[in-house]
């Protein structure tokens, strides 16, 4: 099968379209698919990411298949993310590959020029729904929901499938009148995230003192309300972790005093990072799928989230970690103190949040979606027919 992966964002770029949009790609050449990426064009500062094959790098940063870059332009007040400018690469891209099907990885700029080449073409379309845009028009202007779900229904409307990543995720996707939407849940690295990689001397390094060490791991921007955690600061005995970059650091550096801030980590030391946690905390009440929650658990780390969005399908409630209600700062607190006060709770919600995730492996969700591309394709002949 010969797919496009037209996506908004793609490493070195990290964040979870990104993280996806590469897993993807990995999976359909190992399944032995041929796919090819179309991604918007790094910043000149970024690191580089290999996108040939053979170049000097490990195998966890290399590209696993052709990148076609699209030229781009650093989003305004968050230059971390670009915007793919208007470019004939996409439908040139398409057609050069001989694409049996387009894959749309959360379109809303880029995607949307990949799904008019598709039309244009007659080649069918997969929508990936990664992003709450409704959710981040409200944090970022104050208004603007209706038109960015006047977008969404938009662009989901012409795809042949619509891929959801959680239960809320679909439910809103269907209230705001998108058709033919499936469930697609995500994958996680369960050889990379596990619990043995607990460091006992990275956990002296963060606590000297032997607190014990709740983390964030994710953005630093206005949507993903980090600066709830203020509260979590000021328990007795307690270190809060945050790991990330975005715009929002130098303000939350001063909303959460005594908190280690450690950047953007990636690979083998995130992972490090994660299993020597003892409470993981996420904040942001937009998540469509939540990544970093997974990874957690797959850590064997008990998981505070809010009641909303991707979080209800992961997080048991009671079981493997506690829901909060969103925005809620006194909740999150409240939370993480009673996971401090104990540890055996700690160990059971870890435990069973292992257990829970153990098999949600990408190669598992990945022949997921080839079982999507199979559908969409098998519907299209019947059509012809």
């Amino acid at each position: 099968m010969r797919v496009v992966i037209v996506t908004e964002s793609f490493p070195p770029d990290v964040n979870g379209v990104a993280h996806c949009a590469l897993q993807t790609a990995r999976h359909l050449v190992d399944r032995g698919h041929a796919p090819l990426v179309v991604a918007p064009a790094t910043s000149p500062k970024s690191p580089a990411f290999p996108e040939q094959a053979g170049a000097p790098t490990g195998p966890e940063a290399l590209a696993p298949c052709p990148v076609v870059r699209v030229p781009s332009i650093p989003l305004p007040g968050y230059p971390q993310v670009r915007v793919a400018l208007p470019s004939r690469r996409v439908a040139a891209a398409i057609t050069e590959h001989r694409a049996d099907i387009v894959h749309l990885a959360s379109p809303f700029i880029l995607g949307v020029r990949g799904m008019a080449a598709a039309a244009r073409l007659g080649i069918p379309a997969v929508a990936v729904y990664q992003t709450d845009l409704a959710g981040y028009a409200r944090t970022y202007i104050s208004a603007g929901e209706a038109t960015a779900w006047r977008r969404i229904r938009s662009v989901h409307a012409a795809a042949d499938r619509t891929l959801a990543p959680s239960s809320a995720a679909l439910g809103d996707l269907e209230a705001h009148g998108v058709p033919r939407v499936r469930l697609w849940a995500r994958g996680v690295d369960t050889v990379r995230f596990r619990p043995a990689h607990r460091d006992a001397a990275l956990r002296r390094e963060l606590a000297p003192n032997g607190e014990l060490i709740v983390g964030y791991v994710g953005r630093l921007a206005p949507e993903k309300h980090v600066e709830l955690l203020s509260g979590v600061c000021e328990l007795d005995g307690v270190k809060v972790v945050v790991v990330g970059d975005g715009p929002s650091e130098a303000t939350l550096r001063g909303a959460l005093p005594g908190a280690v801030f450690l950047g953007r980590r990636t690979g083998g030391e995130l992972a490090r990072i994660f299993a020597s946690l003892d409470v993981f905390a996420h904040t942001g009440p937009f998540e469509t799928f939540c990544q970093t929650v997974q990874e957690a658990m797959a850590s064997g780390v008990p998981v505070v989230a809010p009641a909303a969005g991707g979080p209800l399908d992961l997080v048991d409630h009671g079981r493997t970690g506690l829901l909060v209600p969103p925005r809620d700062a006194d909740a999150v607190r409240d939370a993480v103190r009673t996971l401090a006060a104990d540890p055996a709770l700690r160990a059971a919600y870890g435990a069973a949040g292992h257990a829970m995730v153990e098999g949600r492996t990408w190669a598992a969700v990945g022949d997921q979606l080839i079982g999507h591309y199979e559908d969409v394709l098998s519907a299209r002949k019947l059509v012809a027919a």
